[in-house]
C-alpha cells in the first residue's frame, strides 16, 4: 500500500521531470512539443493513485467434513449370488398315449403324495385289460389240462403201461402250458399297469406348477414337454458358485472344511434387501470345477415352512466366517487409491491436514476396515478430499452421510411380504 509521503515524492518528481523537459525543449526550440512527457507524467500519477487500493484478503480455509475413526467388533463374511430350487423337482409326463379328459388339481397349490393330477381316457386300456384277462384264463385252462394229463401218465409210466415218449410229451406239454400261462399273466399285468398310467398322481408332496396341456389334448410319452412339475420346497435349496480362490481360502485354513462349513451360520438376503428369518446350513459342494466358469457349484438348504421361497427366485448367500475384534473403520469415500496405495487425509488438533498412507482390510457396508496407519478417535476427511493438500489449514465440520435410497418396488419375482428386520448384530464385513 502506498503512503502519502511516497505519493508526494512521486508528484514532485513529475514536476522536476516536466521542468527539465521544458528547459530542454526551450534550448532546442521545441517548446511546443510536450506530448510524450505529459503522457509519462499522467501514467505516474495514475500509478500513484492506484496505490491507495487495499490488497485482497487471504482466502478462507477450505471447508471439509470430517469423521472420527471408529473402533468396534465386526463380523467378516463372504457373499455369493444364489438361485433357489426345489429340494426335489418331480417332472410329470404321460407314459401312455391317450386323450386328456380331466385335471384334478389347482395350479400353484400344494399337492400331497399320491394325489391325482391328470386323467387320460381309460376306455382303450380297460378293454386291453379285459382282453388280457381272457387270454390268461385260456392259458390257465390249457395248463390245467396238461397238468392233469401229466398226473395220469406218471403212474402208468412207472408201471411201463405207457411208453417213455408219451411221458416226455406230457411233460413237455405241461411246461409249455405253464410258460404260456406266465406270459398271459405278464400281459395282464402290463395292461393293468397301462390302465393305471391313465391316472397320473403326484410322486411327492410339493407345489404343483402350471399345466402345459389342456383338456382334449392327445398325450403320448414322446411329447417334447412335460405336463407339469411338482417341487418339494420345504426345505428348499439355494445353489451358488464359489471361485477357486475362495474355495482354497476356506479349505486351506481348515483341517476339515466339510465339518467347519456345515457349522457356519448362513443368511439369505432376498431381492428386496430383507433378511430371510430362517438360518440355513451348508449342504454340498460339487465334485469338480466347472471348466467354463472356473467355479465350484455349492448348495445350502433353508427351512421353508410357510412356502415363502419358491424355485427360480434369486437371493444373496451370506456366510459369517469370523469376527474382527476392535477393528478400525472409516467411510470408504475417505480413502483414496493412488498408484496402488491407499491414502487418507488426517486433520490434526490445529486443523492442519496430513496425507497419510494406510493399510486397508475388508469392506464393511459403506465403511472400510483400516488395519494400519490410523488410531482410534483420529479425524479423517470424508467429504472434500479434493480440496486439501499436506499442511493446509481447513475448516472442519462433522460428516453427514448421504441417506441411502429407498428399496426399489418389488418386481414379480420379489416377495410382496413385509421385509424381515435385520438382526441387531454389527454390520458385517463383505468379503469375496
Amino acid at each position: 500500500m502506498c503512503t502519502p509521503m511516497l505519493e508526494s515524492r512521486a508528484i514532485s518528481k513529475v514536476g522536476v521531470v516536466m521542468k527539465q523537459s521544458d528547459m530542454q525543449h526551450s534550448f532546442f526550440g521545441y517548446r511546443g512539443r510536450r506530448h510524450p512527457l505529459i503522457a509519462t507524467a499522467c501514467l505516474i500519477l495514475v500509478l500513484a493513485a492506484g496505490c491507495d487500493k487495499a490488497a485482497p484478503p487471504p482466502p478462507a480455509p477450505p471447508a471439509v467434513e470430517v469423521v472420527k475413526v471408529a473402533q468396534r467388533d465386526v463380523p467378516i463374511y463372504m457373499e455369493w449370488i444364489g438361485s433357489l430350487d426345489g429340494n426335489v423337482n418331480a417332472v410329470i409326463r404321460p407314459q401312455v398315449t391317450g386323450y386328456l379328459i380331466k385335471q384334478n388339481y389347482r395350479e400353484g397349490d400344494l399337492v400331497k403324495q399320491g394325489q391325482p393330477l391328470f386323467d387320460i381316457d381309460p376306455r382303450t386300456f380297460e378293454s386291453a385289460v379285459e382282453e388280457a384277462k381272457g387270454f390268461r384264463a385260456q392259458q390257465q385252462a390249457r395248463y390245467d389240462t396238461t397238468k392233469a394229463n401229466l398226473a395220469r401218465i406218471k403212474p402208468l409210466a412207472a408201471k411201463n403201461a405207457v411208453s417213455q415218449k408219451d411221458l416226455d410229451d406230457a411233460v413237455g406239454a405241461d411246461l409249455s402250458a405253464k410258460a404260456a400261462l406266465d406270459a398271459a399273466e405278464a400281459s395282464l399285468k402290463t395292461a393293468q399297469l397301462n390302465l393305471g398310467f391313465t391316472r397320473m398322481t403326484s410322486p411327492i408332496t410339493g407345489i404343483a406348477g402350471i399345466a402345459k396341456a389342456q383338456i382334449g389334448d392327445l398325450l403320448s410319452p414322446s411329447m417334447s414337454s412335460e405336463l407339469t412339475t411338482v417341487s418339494s420346497v420345504d426345505p428348499i435349496r439355494v445353489y451358488f458358485n464359489i471361485s477357486e480362490r475362495e474355495y482354497l481360502k476356506v479349505a486351506g485354513n481348515s483341517p476339515d472344511p466339510k465339518a467347519d462349513t456345515k457349522a457356519l451360520p448362513i443368511d439369505l438376503i432376498l431381492v428386496d434387501g430383507s433378511f430371510y428369518p430362517e438360518k440355513g446350513k451348508f449342504l454340498l459342494l460339487n465334485r469338480q470345477v466347472d471348466t467354463t466358469t472356473g467355479t465350484f457349484k455349492a448348495a445350502a438348504q433353508f427351512p421353508n415352512p410357510k412356502n415363502l421361497l419358491r424355485p427360480g427366485q434369486y437371493g444373496k448367500i451370506r456366510v459369517t466366517m469370523s469376527v474382527s475384534k476392535g477393528a478400525l473403520l472409516v467411510p470408504q469415500r475417505a480413502v483414496t487409491e493412488m498408484q496402488g496405495k491407499y491414502l487418507v487425509a488426517v486433520v490434526g488438533a490445529d486443523n492442519k491436514v496430513e496425507i497419510r498412507p494406510v493399510t486397508v482390510g475388508e469392506r464393511v457396508g459403506t465403511e472400510w476396515i483400516i488395519s494400519g496407519g490410523l488410531k482410534p478417535g483420529e479425524s479423517v476427511v470424508a467429504e472434500g478430499t479434493q480440496k486439501v493438500k499436506p499442511g493446509v489449514t481447513v475448516s472442519p465440520k462433522p460428516f453427514t452421510p448421504t441417506p441411502e435410497a429407498p428399496a426399489a418396488a418389488a418386481s414379480p419375482a420379489k416377495s410382496a411380504e413385509k421385509p424381515a428386520e435385520k438382526p441387531a448384530a454389527p454390520t458385517p464385513a463383505a468379503k469375496g
